[in-house]
């Protein structure tokens, strides 16, 4: 029904992925292949492409000012996908997931306040803290059985009484973990317990690749709801991150006053082309999403085996998201080594593992969200690359 094999070409369309590779990864073969920027290579579904053509037929583009569609297809979404009965009075829409971060270090910290992340982990967030004059704390994670954990005795040891706010990324960016209901309610309670505000970044929980089930983390913890607040968005389930429209679910009335404050002192509108793509992909997009998650698996399968096959390379087990973390360490080389074979002998953009913060120094991250041959040339030239260990 869904055509995840079409060649799509990219370039010269202004696409940071593919037309940023050359300044941004050091890749300027012409057949380099970006596995570097978390989108995908895929087209939109069919409804989302009908929903912007019917807003470009009517030809008029004024002010966008009922977004109530918009919220009850995500509270809908929630609903038949994840169990959830949001009220569709709790989301708020921000110009972005990285954005909506932003509004959130705003509405609950002040400048030179602390926030934890557990690292390794999406790089923007970091990037945002810092911009915004907060402090950065990271909370390493504990690698066990090839499989991350929160080490939730050792951050409660290490905290010093600046920290105000915890974000947690659920499923997690790069290691694909998908947190299990007593880990989320674990944490919930902790910050509970220390007055720390949870922000939960669930940008990739529709990709789900195994048997594991993704939990809201309001849904593991309704008792702490006073505490949390969920970010989500269609960007990369869907791929809509061009649309740059992320929802911000703060059940708690009292947090999304706060955060409603922040927003309006920002000005913060919605944009209407990305409203219409976001309504249509979760009122119609269902059976994409589902074929979708089949195909990622499979490329899954196809990457790690390959990339396993390697001597001393260990691809993480993937859970969620089409980002595959991948361990050199048992290459014994040094991270320029392995890095430079990656970029410039197989021709691969990536992600490099330091960005992610403490714990990423000997890994590198591969976006696998294109079409299987494209997957399965990478895995060929990765091999190649590394052929003198086999």
């Amino acid at each position: 029904m869904f055509d995840f094999d079409e060649i799509i070409d990219r370039r010269g369309t202004h696409c940071l992925k593919w037309d940023g590779m050359a300044s941004r990864c050091g890749v300027t073969e012409a057949d380099g292949i970006p596995m570097w920027v978390a989108d995908m290579d895929f087209r939109a579904p069919p409804a989302v492409t009908e929903a912007l053509e019917e807003v470009v037929a009517r030809g008029v583009f004024g002010y966008h000012g009922d977004d109530f569609e918009y919220r009850a297809a995500i509270a809908g979404w929630m609903g038949r996908r994840h169990g959830w009965e949001v009220d569709p009075a709790a989301i708020l829409t921000a110009h972005g997931l990285v954005a909506a971060v932003g509004h959130c270090l705003e509405a609950f910290t002040a400048p030179g306040e602390a926030v934890v992340l557990f690292t390794p982990v999406y790089h923007a967030f970091a990037r945002i803290i810092a911009a915004n004059g907060r402090e950065v704390v990271e909370s390493p994670l504990a690698l066990e059985d090839g499989r991350y954990r929160m080490d939730l005795d050792a951050l409660g040891a290490g905290l010093t009484g600046r920290e105000r706010m915890v974000i947690l990324c659920s499923p997690h960016n790069p290691g694909g973990r998908i947190w299990d209901r007593e880990e989320l309610a674990a944490l919930a309670a902790f910050c509970a317990e220390r007055g720390l505000i949870l922000v939960s970044d669930e940008v990739h929980h529709d990709i789900i690749l195994t048997d594991t089930r993704h939990v809201p983390l309001p849904l593991a913890a309704p008792g702490h709801m006073d505490r949390i607040v969920m970010l989500t968005a269609g960007s990369k389930c869907f791929n809509l991150a061009g649309g740059m429209t992320g929802n911000i679910i703060a059940p708690d009335p009292t947090l999304r006053a706060r955060l409603k404050g922040r927003l309006a002192a920002s000005s913060v509108s919605a944009n209407m082309f990305g409203l219409a793509m976001a309504t249509a992909a979760y009122s119609g997009a269902d059976a994409w999403m589902d074929a979708l998650c089949g195909y990622l698996a499979g490329n899954a399968q196809v990457f790690d085996e390959g990339v396993a096959a390697i001597p001393g390379v260990r691809p993480m087990p993937l859970d969620s998201t089409y980002l595959a973390w991948v361990d050199f360490a048992g290459t014994g080389m040094e991270r320029d080594e392995f890095t430079r074979r990656v970029q410039r002998d197989a021709r691969i953009a990536v992600n490099l593992g330091p960005t992610f913060g403490a714990g990423g120094e000997t890994f590198l991250r591969f976006n696998i969200g294109t079409r299987r041959a494209l997957v399965v040339e990478a895995v060929e030239r990765l091999q190649e690359a590394f052929s003198d260990l086999q």
